[in-house]
């Protein structure tokens, strides 16, 4: 448990209004999908946002390019460090690419072989630790007091919340109103800035965030009102290991998040199934957390979705096949 003080709201709807327009042209807007048997399934209008096929796989770059978008000339020159299991990796990658801004990324040597490789594959220094014995934060602020870097964080950082919260507005954009919008979450970064943006252009939406069972750090906090911490939890959702919310997040979900839910790793894997058999969409675990929780009914005891609009973001498609078949 940690009694820390918290930062207040550090982002508002017009900060992801400014991501926006910052990532036009950059980011891609990606397509939201329907499903009869999904509906069929739910007994609800569901509306998926894939951000499967996002730049690098995931909703990560929208985030990271807001961000190092507005670094300033000396910390371009500088470049910038992340610490990251493999997407925020990726999307520091690519977005320090398109930038010119040097990048070294600090990853778990455990990480997915794809990431890791598609990671290096940006351009990317990759620094690897064990986090059985290492803590990423503290070896990255090293690594970066040492180089003079920027450090961007994988959540906990505003420009980064602004960002991710863009995948939101455009799904309600395409969409209108929602009944409710379910987000994966592991460090709240999507979440939160899911959350303010759904508060603006779906005011009614109820905003649902849906994490492992094994990490279930985030329900704990939102249950208790105290930021709770989980250590290196064992699930295949690996976007998903994160050790708590953040200072920045934590408020925006107490604020803006209505409800938390968990899915177990057997559930994920009978989703992610799912949907590459009958939507023929490739998400990663992590990125089928909020469709689990619908397609399993885990929201049936608390919601009413019934005959509701849902929307849910696919977070991410970065599947580590090989690895993933073998658990099939």
């Amino acid at each position: 448990m940690n009694a820390a003080p918290l930062h207040p709201l550090a982002v508002n709807y017009e900060d992801v209004a400014a991501a926006a327009r910052r990532l036009e042209g950059h980011a891609r807007r990606t397509p939201v999908m329907t499903s009869r048997t999904a509906d069929e399934r739910c007994g609800a209008q569901v509306f998926f946002k894939c951000e499967n096929f996002q730049r690098m796989g995931a909703f990560k770059f929208r985030g990271a390019y807001n961000a190092l978008a507005q670094l300033s000339p000396e910390q371009k020159r500088r470049g910038v460090l992340a610490y990251s299991s493999g997407n925020h990796a990726q999307a520091v990658a690519l977005a320090g690419r398109l930038l010119g801004v040097k990048s070294v990324i600090v990853m778990p040597q455990d990480a997915p072989q794809v990431k890791l490789e598609a990671t290096r594959g940006y351009g990317a220094e990759v620094i690897t630790y064990d986090p059985r014995t290492a803590r990423r934060e503290e070896l990255a602020a090293g690594i970066a007091a040492e180089r003079g870097m920027s450090v961007i964080p994988p959540y906990d950082h505003a420009q980064v919340v602004a960002g991710q919260g863009t995948a939101a507005k455009e799904l309600i954009e395409e969409t209108g109103p929602l009944d409710y919008l379910l987000v994966p979450c592991g460090g709240g970064g999507l979440l939160s800035g899911s959350a303010v943006a759904a508060s603006h252009w779906s005011p009614g939406c109820k905003v649902i965030g849906v994490e492992p069972e094994a990490g279930d750090d985030a329900t704990r906090s939102f249950r208790s009102k105290t930021l709770q911490t989980c250590h290196n939890p064992d699930t295949i959702a690996d976007g998903a290991r994160t050790p708590s919310l953040g200072r920045i997040t934590f408020p925006l979900v107490l604020q803006y998040v209505h409800d938390m839910s968990t899915v177990s790793d057997a559930e994920l894997l009978r989703t992610m199934f799912w949907m590459w058999e009958r939507m023929k969409i490739v998400i990663e675990p992590t990125g089928a957390l909020a469709a689990t929780a619908l397609l399993e009914g885990k929201l049936d005891r608390r919601h009413d979705c019934k005959g509701k609009r849902v929307g849910v973001i696919l977070s991410g498609g970065n599947a580590d096949i090989r690895a993933l078949c073998r658990l099939f």
